[in-house]
């Protein structure tokens, strides 16, 4: 499986354990956010940019500025409910896998 930062593919397998981790982390944060039973202003965004994020990993390798994007939009949306703050720390964990975006 997966191992901290210094990650390995799986055996038998050329998927890049940095899009499992960031999936595995969209995931459950679109879950928890379906599951979340009060309405706010913003969370059509939310779950807009986490379909947006899903779509990137089944792609191969996303674009890091794009992750980074969905990721602000995501804190912007989501950011002061405490509820879910524990998801959205695990996807940006795994949005900062795959490192700094390239400055142009």
């Amino acid at each position: 499986m997966l191992r901290s930062l210094g990650q390995r593919r799986v055996a038998g397998s050329d998927e890049d354990p940095r899009v499992a981790e960031l999936r595995t982390a969209v995931s459950r944060l679109r879950r928890e956010l379906a599951a979340h039973p009060v309405e706010f202003p913003d969370r059509g965004i939310a779950e807009d940019e986490l379909a947006a994020l899903a779509a990137m990993t089944s792609g191969g390798a996303p674009e890091i500025p794009r992750l980074r994007r969905s990721l602000l939009l995501i804190a912007g949306a989501i950011g002061s409910v405490s509820a879910l703050s524990r998801g959205l720390t695990q996807v940006r964990e795994a949005v900062d896998l795959f490192g700094e975006a390239p400055r142009g």
